[in-house]
């Protein structure tokens, strides 16, 4: 989940609910119109039903032209609001009749809480409005932002109230505030207005990510930092980096400068996004994969690249009998740690080749004899392998960061035992001895998922990947769907924490950076909508793909 910052508000209780009261209960009947779906103002001339009065002007005449005697003008009425469209869609919507909101030159964004003042700068910024920090006083057009005092609630809940002429946005803590602020982005985005009415919203799942294969292909600064703000608006709050594997090392390193690839992101240009992000409630999800796809690492250091009984070098594999390889990469998840301080790590896990042979103790001497040395006479390669996963582990937390690991990093019949604290990141059910998602949620393991079978965008579609689609995802998929297209029973739904659309380049130059970034944003847009209200979208698919198209 990414780091809400849960700021502790510096006013009383009391204060603050009088304050949010005064300018809920100062809205007027404000003279902007909202625009209905269709375009047409609702409460205009044209949006009236027939037979409606016409609205008489200053000068003496009709709204039609025709002369009429002085009398006062009519009461001007408004069609019931619609549910606003946005992506992801809001979860609840109370309709009412008034004018809406749009923005306008000279209108301000206020805060009743210091604590937004980041989130107010920025939507200012975006809408066009003036931004004029913490103030009590109400005036027409005000976006005021403010933090209640629901105890309990999901901190990425929020409610938006637009009332003659005016918004307040309002949730337990900033992360729910800003997605208000998405949400009021998206209704006004092209000239329409926010409708009247309260929108109730918060998200079905706490983790909504994006991966990105950062180590076979190299990305810029700005195209990543372009996809933060793109995953900001629409509600994600993790985008994973897959920054080491055999093609590369891809982030400069100080403790071991000589793994680096040429091309690489500088720790001043990580720093950047990880800054970026997290103004947009985005945590960064490093993940050194290990003890497999290390070959940008043993590249380096070919006298720690695993090798068979008869030498032969295994591909991308460290060899875990030797001390050296645990400290090389201890060294990167403390030097990394440092640099990524969100709450997440991804430790890898996955397709350690000496445990894809038929004997890994015969084909594998030195790492048969290294486990049965720190586990007795019974201890086996897969022991040894899950034994190097919790010394990582081990390295990890002591940053205080909550892990995940690859389903194919966990092992049947083995000794020792996966720390109870790695969270499952299942991706696939093709690996060797492949395990159904139950086997890891009956144990009571969290998981968060990955599903090949749709959220996997491989470059050059190898092997059997075909690039999803976003119409597959939204109406085929959701969060329980963890294997195939077979969802898990209802009774687990708690431990699914969420899951990750991923991009891997595992040939990497088959798009370039921009037909990356224009293949994935149906599917991205499709996942988030799944991710935020796994059910059944009230839009048709042909609905969804115009809406898209509308917001941008």
């Amino acid at each position: 989940m990414s780091e809400h910052r849960r700021r502790a508000p510096q006013k009383k209780v009391r204060q603050r609910a009088l304050l949010i009261g005064a300018a809920i209960a100062a809205f007027g009947a404000g003279l902007g119109l909202w625009a209905s779906d269709d375009g047409s103002p609702a409460g205009s001339a044209a949006g009236q039903a027939s037979g409606s009065p016409s609205v008489a002007t200053s000068s003496g005449e009709t709204s039609a032209g025709r002369a009429s005697s002085p009398s006062p003008s009519p009461t001007r009425t408004y069609a019931l609001s619609r549910t606003p469209r946005t992506i992801p869609a809001v979860r609840a919507h109370t309709p009412a009749r008034g004018p809406g909101w749009r923005p306008a030159s000279g209108y301000r964004v206020v805060v009743s809480d210091s604590e937004l003042a980041d989130e107010a700068r920025l939507v200012a910024g975006e809408l066009g409005l003036t931004y004029e920090g913490e103030k009590s006083d109400v005036r027409a057009g005000d976006v005021r932002l403010a933090l209640n005092d629901d105890e309990g609630a999901d901190p990425e809940s929020y409610a938006m109230t637009v009332r003659g002429g005016r918004v307040t946005i309002s949730g337990p803590a900033d992360a729910g505030v800003f997605y208000g602020t998405r949400t009021l982005k998206q209704e006004v985005h092209g000239g329409a207005a926010a409708p009247e009415g309260v929108v109730r919203d918060e998200p079905a799942k706490p983790r909504r990510g994006f991966m990105l294969d950062i180590a076979r292909k190299h990305f810029t600064a700005s195209w990543i930092e372009d996809r933060v703000r793109e995953l900001g608006d629409l509600k994600f709050n993790e985008l994973g980096l897959h920054f080491s594997d055999d093609q590369g090392f891809r982030i400069q390193s100080t403790t071991h400068p000589e793994i680096v690839s040429q091309q690489h992101l500088t720790k001043a240009e990580v720093t950047k996004i990880v800054q970026l992000a997290e103004s947009r409630h985005i945590t960064i999800v490093p993940e050194i994969d290990s003890p497999g796809h290390l070959g940008a690492v043993i590249a380096a250091h070919p006298d720690l690249q695993l090798r068979n009984a008869q030498g032969v070098a295994t591909r991308g594999a460290i060899d875990i009998s030797k001390d050296e390889s645990a400290t090389i990469v201890d060294d990167l998840l403390d030097e990394y740690a440092g640099l990524f301080p969100g709450s997440q790590w991804h430790l890898g896990g996955d397709e350690y080749q000496a445990l894809t042979v038929a004997n890994p103790a015969a084909s594998y001497p030195q790492l048969a004899a290294a486990a049965t040395d720190a586990y007795g006479p019974s201890g086996t390669v897969a022991d040894l392998t899950t034994g190097w996963l919790n010394g990582r582990a081990d390295t990890v937390r002591a940053h205080d960061r909550t892990m995940r690991v690859w389903n194919d990093g966990f092992f049947r019949g083995t000794s020792v035992q996966p720390a109870e604290d790695l969270q499952v990141a299942y991706w696939t059910g093709k690996e060797i001895g492949a395990r159904e998602p139950t086997e890891y949620l009956s144990a009571g393991r969290k998981v968060l998922n990955y599903n090949d079978e749709f959220l996997y965008y491989v470059l050059g579609q190898p092997q059997t990947f075909v690039y999803p689609t976003g119409q597959r995802i939204y109406e085929q998929w959701n969060p329980r769907v963890l294997r195939k297209t077979a969802e898990v029973p209802a009774r687990y739904d708690d431990q699914i924490l969420g899951g990750s659309f991923a991009v891997w380049c595992d040939l990497a130059n088959s798009q370039t950076q921009e037909q990356v970034a224009a293949g994935i944003r149906m599917p991205l847009r499709a996942t988030v909508q799944k991710l935020w209200d796994p059910r059944t979208p009230a839009l048709s698919w042909t609905e969804f793909k115009a809406l898209a198209a509308r917001l941008g």
